[in-house]
């Protein structure tokens, strides 16, 4: 069985974490490696609800914060000269990138 690099995004902004995908697409394109994905896996949710008033007084009234994580799975043969170049792309702030060799 043949080697996989299993390549996990997460990120806030949905749109840099697909640029990061595009990337290792074009990658695998030009090096001619086997490619799987990118899989959109569930988008998480936190919610932080705070009280407008600083005081305990008068109504309650509560913004509602939110942060979405989206996540992003990308199955690449484990071609020595792909990975160095997957290794080599520019991510942006805000863009965490795990690679993890299955084999």
């Amino acid at each position: 069985m043949p080697q996989k690099a299993r390549i996990s995004l997460t990120g806030t902004d949905a749109r840099k974490v697909d640029s990061v995908c595009r990337q290792i697409r074009e990658i695998s394109q030009k090096t001619g490696v086997e490619m799987a994905g990118p899989i959109p896996l569930p988008t998480k949710r936190l919610r932080v609800p705070v009280r407008k008033g600083p005081d305990g007084g008068g109504t309650s009234t509560i913004d509602h914060w939110e942060m979405r994580i989206h996540k992003r799975l990308i199955d690449l043969a484990a071609d020595e000269r792909a990975l160095r170049q997957v290794m080599r792309i520019q991510v942006p702030d805000g863009v965490n990138i795990e690679i993890v060799l299955k084999g």
